[in-house]
């Protein structure tokens, strides 16, 4: 089950506009090539796209009728029977005895009432938007379009996620009234009754010093058994799963672990950048090849990433500042040619187990906070503000501070990232915001975030917002499931998850060695050079986007009149950076920062031409005429 998508009468039971629901469905056939089926009753419509494992699914007819997407490990029942049956048991509460990557709309004509419901995390996406007195819903935007009750347009609340998350990870998305169901939600709505979306799973922590794993040895045989058990459970496609392989140790430890489980190797998959700087395939065929397995290498040059951008925001419906994003889509295409509609992915281990760079940088700052009543760590954070953008007010900082909690090892990256927003934004996108943060879409818990541990807060912080913002979003589903394959991602497994909140933040991050105990995991499998390795993240060369190298519409998007037309940047101001940026010290924070401001700018003007109006370049746009969507 891989997409879907339909409608309820909030008002009633009127007729199901006729053909609307087709339309819907086959807006979603990139997701499901396998069939379709679409259900319609008096008031309500459902359809689903099919991407099949084992077989058509078994959905029986009845009073209670459920599309689903995803792929569900805690059961050998088939999905769909499974979640009716729990919906006879437990009602709403259905939710909580489901395991695995879900989204699904539940109909109930008994009671006629409408479930739909998202997987903890938001590895599945949902969404829906009120046109008059329908309710639509579906796994892409597109779908919404299709139906021909709502038009695409733009919400510059959204747009700013983009320049301050680098992805979507709330409610809100760069549509105006259409909104994202957030993970860990369910939503009951029944005709002529107010209802809104509920919580059902938050990740918590224990309190600061209450975290007991026992030693780190105890804590690695821990997570080694219940990893184990989720590559099990994702490993029941058979023939139809293969895995993404780097260098690194997450993939890696993941095939070494599939590989003892099936008794043989794991097809894998690999990419290599043509660049001296950029390419990793030697590491990670060292990689695979620890586990037996040949991977198969997918050459893509830097001239690639612009070529496929226009297909991947198109598939992705909102800007995304990350050229890699298309490098993964490529990636799922050739394991698809290939038979595969299953990939292991690594995903989730770095936001558990704090992988990722900025989490040393707090670590070492906050290091100099020894004194009572001193805090260096934040003078340090406002003379880098002063120095790089020093007409963005010190209070500003603060203010976001407060939104999240304090302040967190996240924060020193979308600190980075938001310095755009003050360098490019037209004048008319400033007025839009009203001096509005888009931390302010973010639904935290702060009375918790306050007793855990600061790595613990930073984790939590990265788990609700680059999870489903960036990474499950942009590089997980829009990307496969544009060739109809379907992530598996075991370290987001709820067992894994759960495991991962107990173990002490000192076995995570020991010292500045990123991951201790997962590697402590890992090194069971793999060779030490390897489960040692310091990480190395596969980033594509942002000036992909916009440099000497790119395709003539770039150009075209970045021109005056282009920039004036959507009016959402400055164009003097995208004119000047663009002119001195090649000029600034490499890996300078600077740089960067003016290097993702750029790519984002590139990707919402494409995303403009795609789906709000056309005429900013010699590119097709936008995709949904009067009669519905067109692929």
């Amino acid at each position: 089950m891989a997409g879907i998508a339909g409608l309820v009468d909030l008002t009633g039971s009127r007729p199901v506009p006729a053909g609307t629901v087709a339309r819907m469905t086959r807006a979603l056939a990139h997701r499901g090539p396998d069939g379709e089926t679409v259900f319609e009753d008096a008031g309500v419509g459902l359809g689903q796209r099919r991407l099949d494992f084992d077989g058509p699914p078994d959905v029986p007819d009845g009073p209670v009728r459920i599309a689903f997407h995803g792929r569900l490990t805690n059961s050998q029942e088939p999905d769909p029977r499974l979640i009716l049956r729990l919906w006879e048991q437990h009602g709403e509460g259905l939710v909580e005895h489901l395991r695995g990557p879900f989204a699904f709309a539940l109909w109930d004509g008994r009671q006629r009432t409408l479930l739909l419901a998202r997987d903890r995390v938001g590895c599945v996406p949902l969404y829906s938007a009120e046109r008059d007195g329908w309710l639509l819903f579906g796994s892409e935007i597109k779908a919404l379009f299709a139906s021909g009750l709502v038009r695409p347009e733009a919400d510059r609340l959204g747009i700013d996620h983009v320049f301050t998350f680098l992805g979507m990870p709330s409610f809100r998305t760069c549509f105006q009234g259409v909104t994202a169901l957030l993970p860990g939600h369910t939503w009951r709505v029944r005709p002529g009754e107010a209802s809104q979306p509920r919580r059902y799973w938050d990740l918590d922590f224990p309190d600061k010093g209450q975290e007991d794993g026992g030693t780190v040895e105890q804590c690695a045989d821990q997570l080694h058994d219940t990893l184990r058990t989720a590559v099990e459970r994702r490993l029941r496609g058979g023939d139809l799963v293969a895995s993404a392989v780097s260098g690194g140790i997450d993939c890696s430890t993941l095939v070494a672990l599939a590989g003892k489980i099936r008794g043989k190797p794991l097809p894998t998959f690999t990419l290599r950048i043509e660049s001296p700087e950029l390419d990793e395939t030697d590491r990670a065929q060292k990689a695979a090849r620890a586990s037996g397995s040949e991977p198969v290498v997918i050459s893509c040059g830097t001239g690639d990433f612009a070529a496929g951008f226009p297909r991947f925001v198109k598939a992705l419906e909102s800007p995304v500042p990350d050229p890699s994003c298309v490098a993964l889509m490529m990636l799922a295409e050739k394991a698809r040619v290939a038979g595969f509609k299953l990939m292991l992915s690594g995903d989730g281990a770095d936001d558990l187990f704090a992988g990722y760079p900025w989490f040393k940088i707090d670590r070492v700052l906050r290091s100099l906070d020894f004194i009572p009543g001193l805090r260096p760590s934040q003078w340090i954070r406002r003379a880098f503000l002063w120095w790089n953008a020093r007409h963005v007010p010190w209070a500003n900082v603060r203010k976001i501070q407060s939104l999240v909690g304090g302040h967190h090892a996240w924060l020193d990256l979308y600190g980075l990232v938001s310095l755009s927003r003050s360098r490019f934004y037209s004048r008319t996108m400033l007025d839009a915001l009203g001096g509005r943060f888009a931390h302010e879409d973010l639904r935290l818990n702060l009375d918790r975030m306050k007793k855990w541990d600061p790595l613990n807060q930073a984790l939590y912080l990265g788990m609700k917002v680059h999870i489903p913002g960036l990474q499950m979003l942009a590089k997980g589903d829009r990307g496969a499931m544009l060739s109809g394959v379907q992530l598996q991602t075991p370290f987001l497994d709820e067992d894994v998850i759960a495991l991962s909140t107990r173990i002490p933040p000192g076995y995570k991050l020991r010292g500045l060695r990123d991951k201790y105990v997962l590697r402590k995991v890992a090194e069971r499998y793999l060779p030490k050079e390897i489960a040692w390795r310091p990480k190395v993240d596969f980033i594509a060369p942002f000036d992909s986007l916009y440099g000497p190298s790119a395709p003539p519409w770039v150009e075209q998007l970045l021109s005056e009149e282009s920039l004036r037309k959507t009016d959402y940047f400055d164009p003097a101001a995208v004119h000047h950076w663009r002119e001195r940026y090649a000029k600034l010290r490499k890996r300078s924070t600077t740089r960067l920062s003016v290097e993702i401001g750029l790519a984002s700018i590139v990707a919402t003007q494409l995303w403009h031409q795609t789906f709000i109006a056309g005429g900013l370049a010699d590119l097709p746009g936008p995709f949904f005429p009067e009669d519905g969507y067109t692929p």
